[in-house]
């Protein structure tokens, strides 16, 4: 059955060419076992995933050249093109006079995950905004390539992103919503996708501005490369030339999974805690390098550091600021790979206590939501300590909280679910994760359109 494999190396397409920015090609080198795994899972469903599977294989060969469409009864389109999977209504678009929906929302996978672990989530956004939203799910890091390291991955999903709008040249506005790994390969990528607002743009902004502001501003167009020009508002940027609107996490190691009970299978043990970072890239390659902090090659601080803060070439602090929301959900506990403090972005002694945490009859799992208004932000940056030595963890909660963050916590320690938390609370497999929905249906019923 999966005897393709060979006639696809010897024999490479034209649409194969190495892509510009990553210098590697999109083919997924993993996908008969990623195939073969997946018909396991889904023993019930044998002949739609085979037939996914060919498809698959099919979308990865063209990588932005080779398009399929499949339309499902109630409307659901599916096209594969740009190395991934666009989902939107038919129906709807076919009905409205505007055309197709304006918003791109980018859906990006975790360590060895694929497109299919958004597929729920995918059809749940069209479902519910069948005339607002395009939504992309990314199968360029799939499988083993989710072993590459952030950098390279970053790299690639900025050049399927780019490759999605010059497809679908009427989408103006775009969302990221990304699992685990992914939150951090989706920060990477709009780094290096950020466009700063020109200097005509910056006038305009100037001359729009109340009269008592614009001496200030105009200070600060004259020196565009300071941090003085953040003062500007942050959505007049763009983020691959498009308004970008809402930057969302599921269960993220924003702070890398390095001590402090940040891997929790490792039960918080000192010894293994200090043990794993050594074994860690002979597991998952430089992506496991990334997530301890060891790299630090050539004397540069570990990238995750680098990506609290802008460089050169590297815009990451004000492409998290362009967007008009940022959203880190976190799963408070039975989450075995990313613990509830890197993946909500805050310091041990800041996490919810139990008594604090409340049930929402509509979103059962949904157990604290913490919106950041000015208030909180001003109160949490005063609050630093400066006399006392900052550890990595300290700097890189300083650089992300930089930028306000909605942080949404979530519980499934009542559900039969619970002991697969990581995959639940994106609803992975929906005959597996099912009791996760609500969250689902919690981002997209706050989701900014």
């Amino acid at each position: 059955m999966f005897a393709f494999s060979l006639p696809i190396r010897a024999s490479t397409p034209r649409c194969f060419a190495r892509s510009r920015l990553s210098q590697r090609p999109h083919f997924d080198p993993d996908l008969g076992s990623r195939l073969i795994g997946r018909l396991g899972l889904e023993c019930s469903k044998l002949s739609v995933s085979v037939d996914w599977g060919k498809i698959d294989l099919a979308a990865s060969m063209g990588a932005g050249c080779f398009k399929v469409a499949k339309k499902s009864d109630r409307g659901l389109k599916v096209e594969f093109d740009s190395g991934g999977q666009d989902f939107f209504d038919a129906d709807a678009v076919e009905a409205s006079a505007g055309g197709a929906p304006e918003h791109l929302v980018i859906m990006v996978n975790g360590m060895v995950g694929s497109a299919e672990d958004w597929r729920y989530a995918a059809e749940q956004f069209v479902k519910k905004l069948p005339d607002k939203v395009i939504v992309h799910r990314s199968q360029c890091n799939s499988s083993k390539l989710t072993f590459d390291g952030v950098d390279m991955m970053g790299e690639r999903l900025a050049e399927e992103v780019l490759g999605v709008i010059r497809h679908r040249p009427g989408v103006c506005k775009i969302s990221f919503i990304a699992h685990s790994l992914g939150g951090l390969v989706a920060r990477y990528a709009i780094g290096r996708l950020y466009e700063e607002p020109s200097q005509s743009e910056l006038c305009t902004a100037i001359r729009d501005c109340p009269r008592e502001e614009q001496s200030n501003h105009q200070m600060d167009v004259l020196e565009p490369h300071e941090a003085k020009v953040a003062v500007l508002e942050p959505h007049e940027a763009k983020v691959a030339g498009l308004e970008p609107m809402n930057f969302i996490t599921v269960a993220s190691p924003h702070l890398g999974s390095r001590g402090h009970k940040q891997l929790p299978f490792l039960c918080g043990l000192p010894f293994l805690e200090r043990k794993a970072p050594e074994a860690a890239h002979l597991i998952v390659g430089r992506s496991g390098k990334h997530l301890f902090l060891t790299d630090g090659d050539d004397g540069k601080p570990p990238l995750l550091l680098q990506m609290v803060n802008d460089s050169k070439d590297l815009k990451f602090l004000s492409a998290l600021r362009a967007f008009k929301r940022r959203v880190a959900y976190a799963n408070v506990n039975y989450d075995q790979v990313v613990g509830w403090g890197t993946s909500s972005i805050r310091r041990q002694h800041e996490l919810p206590k139990s008594s604090l945490l409340v049930k929402d009859a509509r979103y059962p799992h949904i157990v604290y939501v913490e919106k950041e208004t000015p208030e909180n932000f001003q109160r949490r940056a005063s609050s630093l300590v400066t006399d006392k030595k900052i550890d990595l963890e300290e700097e890189m909660i300083r650089g992300l909280t930089q930028v306000p963050w909605e942080r949404v916590d979530v519980s499934f320690s009542k559900s039969k679910q619970r002991y697969s938390a990581h995959n639940t609370i994106l609803v992975r497999s929906y005959r597996l994760n099912s009791d996760g929905a609500d969250v689902v249906f919690h981002m997209i019923d706050n989701f900014l359109l």
